[in-house]
């Protein structure tokens, strides 16, 4: 069973950046969608980023142009470089793996923008 590991995530102002990692001990990562989603009080979890086995990309409008998400299939490793960020973007954010119908999540990081 793949186990995900979230990291990267603090405090950051208004307009700052942060980087989130997500590092699995899955032995096929290369064949897993990787998606980044995030989770504010009170609201549903949605679909920040994601990639699949093949590379294609897609983002929430929200962060189309902010963020960017990454993978190394060498190191079983997800980033989501995240820049310009707005209050609104606090949430936890949670990574994901994807595959035969089957997702796993990681136990998420706390990301709050603040002045």
């Amino acid at each position: 069973q793949v186990q995900l590991v979230e990291s990267g995530g603090g405090l950051v102002q208004p307009g700052g950046s942060l980087r989130l990692s997500c590092t699995t001990s899955g032995s096929i990562f290369s064949s897993y969608t990787m998606g980044w989603y995030r989770q504010a009080p009170g609201k549903q979890r949605e679909m920040v980023a994601r990639i699949t086995s093949l590379g294609y990309i897609n983002y929430a409008e929200s962060v189309k142009g902010r963020f960017t998400i990454s993978r190394d299939n060498a190191k079983n490793l997800v980033d989501l470089q995240m820049n310009s960020l707005e209050p609104e973007d606090t949430a936890v954010y949670y990574c994901n793996a994807y595959y035969g119908g089957v997702g796993t999540w990681g136990q998420g990081t706390q990301v709050t923008v603040s002045s």
